[in-house]
């Protein structure tokens, strides 16, 4: 009885995972347009569908992330920061959380909202996400006119980068504020 309870687990869970896998892949040939545009309906639909049945998930909660960039293509700023929180406050996983995080801090900045944007930051980041995490809040602190603030913040970020990785938009940032262009 344990064997076979635990082979049904598995199946269900795989069935599940199958399931989940096919709307998302759905929700991403939404793009398939001859515009390349999604049709803003359909995603909303698809992604209602993965929350209802596969809620929690990684695939739901992708399929968050990608209603909210359709959100911020329409400049449906409230409709990306409600998507996002949801998958921030309850992630799948830490790598989900961290990109949402990120991504919901990019929309409060667009929305004029700096200061709270920063305090989403607050705290330790994964070392995969640290120059990111500094990189923008770098910006923030640029956008609240705290230059000295904000060199700091880039200069952890290219810390935190390889020599390679460091000479593009960061390098250029830096030299702005040095400059006193930002």
């Amino acid at each position: 009885v344990i064997v076979f309870g635990w082979q049904a687990w598995h199946k269900y869970q795989n069935n599940q995972s199958q399931g989940a896998s096919v709307l998302y892949q759905q929700l991403l040939e939404t793009t398939l347009t001859p515009d390349g545009k999604p049709d803003a309906a359909r995603v909303t639909d698809l992604a209602g569908k993965l929350n209802s049945e596969f809620g929690g998930t990684a695939y739901a909660q992708y399929g968050n992330l990608f209603v909210a960039k359709v959100a911020v293509d329409t400049g449906k700023l409230d409709d990306a920061a409600a998507q996002l929180k949801a998958v921030a406050d309850k992630p799948a996983n830490p790598t989900l959380g961290e990109v949402a995080r990120q991504r919901l801090a990019q929309v409060l900045a667009a929305q004029n909202k700096a200061d709270e944007a920063l305090k989403l930051l607050d705290g330790d980041a994964d070392k995969a996400f640290l120059a990111t995490r500094e990189e923008l809040k770098g910006d923030l602190l640029v956008q609240l006119g705290r230059v000295d603030e904000a060199h700091a913040a880039y200069q952890k970020a290219k810390a935190a980068l390889s020599d390679e990785a460091a000479v593009g938009g960061l390098q250029i940032k830096l030299d702005d504020l040095a400059k006193g262009d930002a």
